[in-house]
């Protein structure tokens, strides 16, 4: 018997059994894929001659084990050890409704390949439900998060710059990197086009000046490699493995089982708690059960529901937590992809390193006290980076030998942005995941179902994404030379949310303020699905301060007896 399980052990779980095992409590991992270790495990240090292919997996492979992995730019011979087969792992879909769902089954999960782009929500992103009645309104306000935000960011190191914006508040910043001159340029040119808009330094989860905390578990400062997506060696990007498991691991109080995928969470007829949750071995397909007073769920959005759907009993012929018939509904992600490549003017200078981090563009769109589109509700921001284009698209876009192309290649190309917008996607209970009436997976549990698709607010707001996109780069002297104007699926933004959501109204919602299950008052969900809405910012920071917050309330209320 544990005091607390953990299911899922990537951004949102690891942070969970950090402050659960921080706070006394024995805590157990459960973590449906194979371990892996930090900096072992990676491939960060191969030299360039040493990747397979030079990075490009052979198509009849992509075409036979990575049909939906293969659309997300970090999948290559280097990282493919971190992406799930989509040939074992399928899951059903209607035709003519895509949802390209980007997985990674290990220890840290999707931790070890994030973007690390490191946003909060605002009091704005917070009231929007209610504001437009898209959703159920949160229970909570951004004051509720606000101290949580401070102590997620202080752990983990977020670097970035103080700008007052009420729609992107500030945080507790390391000291941010630095702008290039094309990106100066750039940030002039718009800004002074679009009084109403910032170009700001991406706020990233790159350690820029490790603190003691840091340095005690081995983080190092971020060396400007951009290699971030095979995992960091050196520590100076958060990830479970190198972050939060560590230190929940410092305490004594974390038991890790990894292969061990979760069927089910049992609970006791007579109380409605929670008692443990039962798994399924992936090697030797052996089932077994994990008992423990308080259970966390942080399986990532998809894999959320599946379980609370799968969880079936006489008290819960719908699935656990699901008296309201929300589990599954409601899956977003943000629109993800519209956007333009660009030859930009710039000054004849050069710079050094790959910095891991690009431009930021903060929501501009239906701003409180502001104009009011007329055409669509929510908003969206912007995501790039402004680069000289260097001696490898030199060298390998034209052909030459000999002096001629040394020459060449000693010369910096043109500057180029890569710019695309970032929007909200409106919460809709008729996107859903479901489980499969009769297909199960290779360990004996329903398939998932995915009916996912965006409404006409979303198309709505793609058309300004793309206008609004161009006119900018317009502005700053640039010439657009490439663009993608037609959404992709769901899913390849990779910030899918929703399914087990917030809410203050246990009819309209699966959880309470405190992440707390309505029906199972031991059960807490920190992971995705508990998002009532998403905004446009990158949301796994708001994952994390919810989870740390819900640990710290579960933990009160196991000593006071209540659950």
């Amino acid at each position: 018997m544990f005091d607390a399980i953990v299911i899922g052990s990537g951004m949102s779980g690891g942070i969970a059994a950090k402050e659960l095992c921080e706070r006394g409590l024995k805590t157990l991992v459960i973590e449906r894929g194979k371990k892996m270790e930090h900096g072992a495990s990676y491939t960060d240090m191969l030299q360039p001659w040493d990747v397979p292919n030079a990075g490009a997996i052979p198509e009849e492979e992509l075409a036979r084990d990575y049909q939906i992995q293969r659309h997300c730019y970090a999948v290559s011979t280097a990282t493919q050890q971190y992406w799930v087969k989509d040939s074992e792992h399928p899951y059903s879909m209607p035709e003519d409704k895509p949802f390209w769902w980007i997985r990674g089954y290990h220890l840290g999960g999707r931790s070890i390949m994030w973007g690390r782009q490191t946003y909060r929500m605002s009091e704005m992103d917070f009231q929007s439900n209610a504001r437009d009645g898209h959703g159920a309104d949160w229970p909570i306000r951004y004051a509720d998060l606000a101290p949580w935000y401070d102590h997620v960011e202080t752990f983990i190191g977020v670097s970035g710059s103080m700008e007052g914006l009420p729609q992107l508040p500030d945080g507790k910043f390391l000291p941010a990197m630095a702008m290039n001159d094309g990106e100066k340029a750039f940030k002039a040119g718009v800004e002074s086009n679009f009084p109403d808009r910032k170009v700001i330094i991406g706020r990233c989860a790159h350690l820029t000046e490790p603190k003691e905390h840091h340095t005690a578990l081995g983080r190092n400062q971020c060396m400007n490699r951009s290699l971030c997506e095979r995992g960091c060696s050196l520590g100076a990007y958060h990830s479970s493995l190198s972050s939060s498991l560590p230190a929940a691991e410092a305490t004594g109080n974390l038991t890790i089982v990894t292969d061990a995928i979760a069927h089910s969470i049992i609970t006791d007829p007579k109380t409605g708690k929670a008692t443990g949750v039962r798994v399924i071995d992936q090697n030797t397909k052996e089932g077994r059960v994990y008992e423990a007073k308080v259970i966390f769920l942080n399986a990532s959005t998809i894999p959320t529901a599946q379980i609370l759907l799968n969880s079936k009993s006489e008290a819960h012929p719908r699935g656990l937590a699901n008296s309201s018939d929300m589990v599954g509904r409601g899956l977003t992600d943000h629109l993800y992809g519209l956007g333009y490549a660009a030859i930009m003017p710039g000054p004849e200078t050069v710079y050094k390193g790959r910095r891991p981090n690009g431009l930021y563009i903060p929501r501009y769109r239906n701003l409180p006290g502001g104009a009011e589109e007329t055409d669509f509700v929510r908003g969206y921001g912007f995501q790039g980076s402004v680069q000289r284009t260097g001696w490898r698209s030199v060298a390998s876009s034209t052909p030459g030998v000999g002096v001629e192309l040394k020459d060449r290649v000693r010369k910096p190309g043109d500057w180029m942005t890569f710019f695309s917008g970032f929007g909200e996607m409106l919460p809709d209970p008729n996107n859903r995941v479901t489980l499969h009436a009769s297909k199960v997976d290779q360990w004996g549990i329903p398939l998932v179902h995915i009916d996912c698709a965006h409404g006409e607010n979303d198309k709505k707001m793609a058309k300004a994404i793309l206008a609004d996109g161009k006119a900018m780069i317009e502005a700053a002297g640039g010439k657009i030379v490439q663009a993608r104007t037609e959404l992709v699926p769901p899913g390849l933004g990779i910030h899918e949310m929703g399914t087990a959501t917030m809410g203050k109204d246990p009819k309209t919602s699966v959880l309470n303020k405190y992440n707390q299950a309505h029906d199972v008052p031991n059960l807490f969900i920190t992971d995705g699905a508990a998002m009532a809405s998403g905004g446009c910012q990158n949301p796994s920071l708001t994952y994390m301060a919810l989870a740390a917050r819900a640990a710290h309330h579960a933990t009160e209320f196991l000593k006071a007896g209540t659950i």
